[in-house]
């Protein structure tokens, strides 16, 4: 398992009964999660100095509950990114941390690759939500096509954009449907050398168009052969997807991305460490393709 244990404004203080109790910059939340089946509490007096609960009701759907006055929004950094945060509906802060990790390496990759190429790496996100990868490949150096289907969430990717100072790089922000917008780009003839996405199983386009993991991702991802570059970096798929395996994400980027452009695939977890603990909270997965540069 990759964690993302490199935070210092983001900890996990402790975990039990299906919650994290969590801290974010100097404002602690307490927020469901199943895959926390045990009940034992670290420490049992944190969890009665709560800022916000979310409260997840039988239907699927929940509720925030302020103990206290925090703010609409706030920001936390990570390194030299800086996020906005902020309550949202389904339990969510606008930011997933876990994908520290992620961010990390694609930062590495595209630095490390920008020193033997002449022309800038441009990097396709989809699926690209309030922006994490977005940010972390426009600071190192990549050109960046962000598309999301959310007027919203684009909006806050921008902020975050904003808040890291990177106003000034190349990033061009799409609300669309994925599908819609790859199709074009082969249109196009536009080429990228890295493709991020983090796939919903299931979700809807700007105009109501369906997707299904199961169904959709594989065609997606023939289409996006067709906009690679003739030496791309990276494939990236995450996922939080339950019942698919990361094997099978992994054995799809070795049939259509190794198989042409040789290079290696891996995949695993990712995870959140919990504070002065030796229990790792499991928060999906990924799989990726990758040149050898």
């Amino acid at each position: 398992m990759k964690l993302s244990n490199n935070w210092e404004e983001y900890k996990i203080l402790d975990m039990a009964n299906g919650e994290k109790l969590e801290m974010w910059g100097k404002y602690k939340f307490l927020r469901p999660d199943p895959q926390i089946i045990w009940s034992n509490k670290n420490n049992k007096e944190l969890w009665n100095n709560v800022d916000a609960h979310y409260h997840r009701n039988n239907k699927g759907g929940g509720y925030w509950e302020y103990k206290k006055n925090i703010p609409e929004s706030f920001i936390i950094n990570y390194k030299n990114l800086r996020f906005k945060i902020g309550l949202m509906g389904f339990k969510h802060t606008g930011l997933f941390p876990e994908q520290a990790i992620n961010w990390d390496y694609y930062i590495d990759k595209i630095k490390r690759a920008s020193k033997n190429r002449k022309e800038k790496i441009k990097v396709l996100n989809l699926f690209a939500y309030t922006g994490g990868a977005t940010i972390a490949c426009s600071y190192a150096g990549a050109d960046v096509v962000h598309v999301d289907s959310s007027k919203g969430m684009t909006t806050w990717a921008k902020e975050n954009l904003e808040l890291s100072n990177l106003s000034n790089n190349y990033v061009r922000f799409i609300v669309d449907d994925v599908v819609k917008f790859v199709k074009r780009e082969i249109r196009r003839g536009n080429k990228y050398d890295a493709i991020i996405m983090d796939p919903p199983s299931y979700g809807r386009g700007s105009n109501g168009e369906v997707w299904d993991i199961e169904k959709n991702l594989y065609p997606l991802l023939e289409l996006c052969e067709q906009i690679l570059s003739d030496n791309p970096l990276f494939v990236q798929i995450n996922s939080y997807t339950t019942g698919l395996s990361m094997s099978v994400l992994n054995n799809v980027l070795n049939l259509i991305f190794k198989s042409k452009y040789n290079g290696q695939t891996s995949y695993d977890e990712v995870g959140l460490p919990m504070e002065n603990s030796n229990l790792i909270l499991p928060c999906g997965t990924y799989a990726r393709w990758e040149n050898n540069e």
